[in-house]
């Protein structure tokens, strides 16, 4: 008798193997799993312009929609009412910072004063201008906490500034676990200032008020100033959060603490991530609060002035007039319950669940699929892997598929997978991801 091997006949990928792996080696990526953004974008255009194939592209975190009109229509009237030859006033337009105040109020039922809300050249310079702030309150505050997993690039500004970071991926320390695990950093007394998402990017999780108050009540208690990013404003689709002064409001950690600063960006609530706008809301406690530290080094100034009139002034010397008449437009639209931002944006909410679907239906699964007993929300990002894959591993095969998505390694989680994001998704390509991972789940049946 004659023994017979038994082999599965592999399919053949969309996207030609050697092609994949020769342009990682060209762009001299060592391990995929650590690969930027921007080196799988590069490797994905070189692969698709090669081999003619359209990439499902969901590594980059970039608006898919157009530009809020009502921000378009206020920016070109300012523009043509002659407001580019004025410097702007570096602690913002007045009607930008009362329109802040107002739109905090309308949304996250918190009041801070106008004076407070300062706006910034997106929030990418709000948090390298607060870690700049903070760092300096205390000398002996030089380190920054991450509650992982976040945005990487925050921490390339830490490394561009000198700062030191504590971080841990919060996946095992939901709910009643978080305060002891945040206190373990802060009884050390080394630590300026908290860091997270919320929504969080990457994996779409969304603290709720129990948490948000232990992590209040730890920065009150251990005097460590919390930077709430908020760049997916109200894009918890799980509630209404869409008619201002109405709950439900936007979950947030000053209901809990004065040590708070908001950060709130233009780019995706409001698809205007092309004008570089933001606005960074300091509570009123914590604007005027004096540290010694600060004092001695800026003239007595406290807290809010050095942000803006040092931070700020040195960084850019304020930010776009005109954007600034745009997010105004906005916001003031918003809060007044004219503009239904979040009408605009639910569409990131629906792309996801019908990705969501079809990875799960091909052997993938979520990998931050809960928040604490509920299913995590539909948004801008969510996360999945496959059983028995690194996320090295799956990002470079999904690459042989014509799928790109960036590891979680690179975001600070500890957790095998990859972030897709649903902003450049088109209505074709739900039949195109789904036929190519039903090769995927059958070349890579166990």
């Amino acid at each position: 008798m004659h023994a017979f091997k038994h082999t599965i006949k592999m399919r053949e990928t969309p996207i030609n193997k050697e092609l994949i792996d020769g342009l990682i080696s060209k762009f001299g990526i060592q391990d995929f799993a650590k690969a930027t953004i921007r080196e799988v974008k590069q490797v994905a255009a070189f692969a698709e312009k090669e081999s003619g194939v359209e990439f499902i592209k969901m590594e980059m975190g970039i608006p898919g929609l157009p530009a809020s009109q009502v921000g378009v229509d206020a920016q070109i009237k300012a523009l043509q009412d002659g407001i580019a030859h004025s410097y702007p006033d570096i602690q913002g337009q007045p009607a930008l910072k009362q329109a802040a105040s107002d739109f905090v109020k309308a949304f996250i039922d918190i009041d801070i004063k106008p004076e407070g809300c300062v706006p910034v050249s997106g929030s990418m310079q709000g948090t390298f201008a607060s870690f700049l702030t903070c760092s300096q309150c205390k000398k002996e505050r030089d380190t920054v906490l991450f509650i992982d997993p976040g945005f990487p690039v925050q921490k390339m500004q830490l490394d561009v500034l000198g700062l030191k970071y504590e971080t841990f991926d919060v996946y095992d320390y939901r709910g009643a676990k978080l305060g002891d695990k945040i206190e373990s950093y802060l009884k050390n007394g080394n630590i300026c200032a908290i860091v997270y998402s919320n929504p969080n990017n990457p994996s779409w999780i969304c603290l709720n008020e129990d948490e948000l108050k232990t992590i209040g009540e730890l920065a009150t208690k251990y005097d460590a100033i919390v930077m709430e990013d908020l760049a997916y404003f109200a894009m918890d689709f799980r509630k209404d959060l869409s008619t201002p002064y109405k709950a439900p409001f936007q979950a947030t950690v000053a209901r809990y603490t004065d040590n708070y600063m908001l950060l709130i960006s233009g780019s995706k609530a409001f698809s205007y991530a092309g004008e570089r706008i933001g606005v960074v809301c300091i509570s009123d406690k914590l604007f005027h609060r004096h540290f010694d530290d600060l004092a001695a080094r800026y003239q007595g100034l406290p807290f809010g002035l050095v942000f803006s009139t040092r931070m700020l002034y040195a960084l850019s010397s304020g930010t776009s007039h005109s954007a600034q008449f745009a997010l105004a437009a906005m916001l003031k639209s918003a809060a007044e319950g004219k503009y239904d931002f979040r009408k605009d944006i639910k569409v990131y909410a629906d792309r996801a669940h019908k990705l969501k679907e079809i990875f799960c239906k091909h052997g993938f699964h979520i990998v931050y699929d809960k928040d604490l007993d509920e299913p995590i929300a539909d948004g801008f990002y969510f996360t999945i892997g496959y059983k028995g894959m690194t996320s090295g591993e799956l990002a470079h095969e999904l690459m042989y598929y014509g799928v790109s998505a960036i590891c979680l390694v690179t975001t600070g989680s500890h957790q095998e997978g990859l972030r897709v994001c649903t902003s450049f998704i088109e209505d074709h390509q739900y039949a195109q991801l789904d036929e190519r991972m039903a090769i995927f789940e059958e070349n890579n049946k166990k």
